[in-house]
């Protein structure tokens, strides 16, 4: 099962690329944050949080949404520790 999961930009690394570093639960990794344009500029900056799925950032959250997902994630067991395992070995985009 994939799901989305928060994490917190802690860099934007090259925005022609469309390519950031999330943090999620202090794993960090690289995205693509391709989704979160508008008009040819980023709609983010390091310190927002974002929904992840499959390497990609969907969609912009805010902090309490973030720690509320997270939240109901974790209260799920393995199925964060499988999730997170996930998030590190996926590939960057």
């Amino acid at each position: 099962m994939c799901l989305g999961i928060p994490g917190q930009i802690v860099e934007i690394i090259d925005p022609a690329q469309h390519r950031a570093t999330v943090s999620v639960d202090g794993v960090r990794r690289e995205v693509n944050v391709g989704l979160l344009m508008s008009d040819a500029k980023l709609r983010i900056d390091v310190g927002d949080w974002v929904l992840v799925h499959v390497g990609f950032a969907m969609e912009k959250i805010d902090e309490e949404e973030a720690n509320r997902h997270l939240g109901y994630i974790k209260e799920m067991g393995s199925l964060f520790d499988e999730e997170l395992e996930s998030f590190v070995e996926t590939r960057p985009i």
